[in-house]
């Protein structure tokens, strides 16, 4: 039985056709009935369909039969966008092969390579297909030679194919079976299971999906998870489908399979854990499987405070959703209760925020985003903060370190200018510029991450008309002369608006944002002063004029002294007001700093 499985993922940069591709060998396979085929049938979220993109990694059993002997798929389709590349970790940790599929029109790009390099880390079977040739522009030999060249990987016996019309599909069933190796295994060892993605299911609580490596595991087994130190009774087995999960009575080495076990908690079924047989278990877990790192934190705060609970129980359920999120409660002078949420990039951060709102029908604010800074210390120690309000005074630190990112992007010849003078601008150095062909051109760039989180990605997009494509991984801390600007909003810090800039650039940014506050916070009845500084120095300042009253239309006659005693009154009135009073900032305030280049 094993020789007759094969277990491999799809591999692509966003938008070259994985899901399409993935509803083709659904749909040849016979897994789906015709009148039920839909496209993204492995994007089961609304927000998936809605924005064309794959947020989580799914799976589906397929059964193929080629003369006569029937074989087992189990396909893993997998995220595009750089956000998501933990997932394509993941899926890849759990399979024998991948199918790499480039666009035939747009060829390499900066996402295909990092994938590349994620899958040959594992030690897969990558079979190239060259997708979408039924294009006008599609140009396959170009494609293939430009893969040979950016990647070193023999396309002599690349598939090609077009997901929309089906041609190639059968070649490309015939090569995962001819190509991709059978997963190997003692089926007569003790049960070893890794559990490498798992969700919230509201009728059977957390639910683990695993690749069975050693034995086997079986519905009524009493089975231990490692990492836990428990032991539960499997309670069920199924096998995926996007539609409607297979039941089974048992699961065997190298296939992939649903375990449920009844549990109620976040914490029971940990992606990366190892269940095994609780009478006879394994001598040791199964190593190499890192969890996720998260590279950007950012406050969310619910905008009724009585939600905090509400709020929290959201976030716990989520997590058994997506494992890459990481969060810890906080408290903010300005916006109340809430939590610090770690995430693997802005759309992440986005996607997550969605969510919570949609699924859990809760109103949040999030404040700026943040990357993880190291500060050396007067004493030789070294701290880690995420939020800039966590500063030390300067008479306390000796230095600020921040993360660098290993950029690359891949970009059309003629926004080359265009791609360079902003990288310089985001304080970019580069490393690396290679020719693809004489159409593009490879950069690698070193970048600090802070630079690149907030709207880097669509002023790439913008400079070279959406051909350019780009991908990063976090490369190592560097010291620089950095600052925190603060905002004081009628005298008071405002915590949340805090944010770490570049010495040289905190002047430029601390007057583009008082000048966007300016707009955006309501006036009173006293004069507001919107201040930027840099410690104790203020560096730029705009001034909310208070709303007027005129005190002396009753006065319609008699001595001047009457109406200048009225408008004494309203002045020592008005500075009387602007000593105690407080002014209450809208939302939209505190998305402002996403907006300040």
């Amino acid at each position: 039985m094993q020789e007759f499985i094969r277990n491999f993922s799809i591999i692509a940069h966003i938008d070259h056709g994985k899901s399409t591709l993935a509803d083709r060998l659904i749909q040849e396979c016979g897994a789906v009935a015709d009148r039920e085929i839909s496209s993204q049938m492995m994007d089961t979220m609304d927000i998936e369909q809605e924005r064309g993109i794959t947020i989580k990694a799914q799976s589906v059993r397929l059964t193929y039969v080629r003369d006569g002997q029937p074989y087992i798929l189990n396909l893993i389709d997998t995220p595009g966008h750089v956000d998501f590349s933990y997932e394509v970790s993941r899926s890849l940790a759990s399979s024998e092969g991948a199918l790499l599929i480039v666009d035939a029109s747009q060829g390499v790009e900066a996402q295909t390579i990092a994938n590349v390099y994620i899958a040959l880390e594992n030690d897969l079977e990558l079979v190239p297909v060259i997708n979408k040739i039924d294009l006008p522009a599609a140009d396959p030999d170009r494609v293939k030679e430009e893969v040979e060249n950016t990647i070193g990987l023999d396309c002599s016996d690349a598939i090609e194919t077009s997901a929309k019309t089906g041609q190639g599909i059968i070649e490309l069933l015939d090569a995962i079976i001819d190509r991709i190796p059978a997963p190997q295994g003692d089926k007569d060892a003790p049960t070893k299971a890794l559990i490498y993605d798992s969700w919230f299911d509201n009728y059977l609580g957390a639910l683990a999906l695993v690749r069975v490596y050693e034995g086997e595991l079986h519905s009524g087994q009493e089975v231990l998870v490692m990492g836990t130190h428990k032991k539960h009774e499997i309670l069920s087995l199924t096998y995926p489908h996007p539609l409607k999960a297979t039941k089974t009575k048992s699961i065997k080495t190298g296939e992939i399979g649903i375990v449920s076990l009844g549990l109620k908690t976040v914490s029971d079924v940990q992606v990366g854990d190892t269940i095994t047989d609780a009478k006879h278990p394994t001598a040791e877990m199964i190593q190499g499987f890192e969890p996720a790192k998260s590279f950007v934190f950012a406050g969310l705060y619910p905008i009724e405070t009585d939600k905090f609970e509400d709020l929290r129980d959201a976030l716990d359920r989520l997590k058994l959703n997506d494992s890459s999120i990481s969060y810890e409660p906080e408290t903010s002078a300005a916006l109340g209760f809430g939590f610090r949420v770690g995430f693997l990039g802005l759309l992440h951060m986005e996607v997550i925020k969605e969510r919570l709102e949609r699924e859990f029908h809760l109103d949040l604010i999030a404040t700026a985003p943040t990357v993880i800074y190291k500060i050396k210390m007067n004493d030789g120690s070294t701290i880690e903060i995420q939020n800039p309000s966590q500063l030390p005074p300067i008479n306390k630190r000796e230095s600020i370190a921040e993360p660098y990112v290993k950029a690359t992007v891949i970009v059309p010849t003629e926004y080359l200018g265009n791609v360079i003078t902003l990288l310089n601008e985001k304080r970019g150095m580069q490393e690396k510029m290679t020719y693809l062909n004489p159409e593009r051109v490879l950069l690698e760039y070193s970048v600090p991450m802070n630079e690149i989180m907030m709207d880097f990605y669509d002023k790439l997009k913008s400079v070279t008309k959406g051909y350019a494509s780009f991908d990063y991984e976090l490369d190592d801390y560097r010291v620089g002369d950095l600052v925190q600007l603060d905002i004081r909003v009628a005298g008071e810090v405002v915590d949340a608006l805090s944010i770490i800039v570049p010495n040289s650039k905190a002047m430029q940014k601390g007057r583009e944002f008082v000048k966007a506050m300016k707009e955006l916070v309501p006036r009173q009845l006293f004069e507001v002063a919107i201040q930027a500084s840099v410690g104790s120095k203020i560096i730029s300042r705009e001034t909310v004029k208070s709303m007027g009253k005129n005190v002396t239309a009753k006065c319609y006659g008699g001595d001047i002294t009457r109406k200048r005693k009225l408008l004494e009154k309203q002045k020592a009135g008005k500075k009387r007001m602007k000593s105690i009073g407080r002014v209450q900032l809208p939302q939209e305030a505190f998305l402002t700093v996403l907006k300040i280049d």
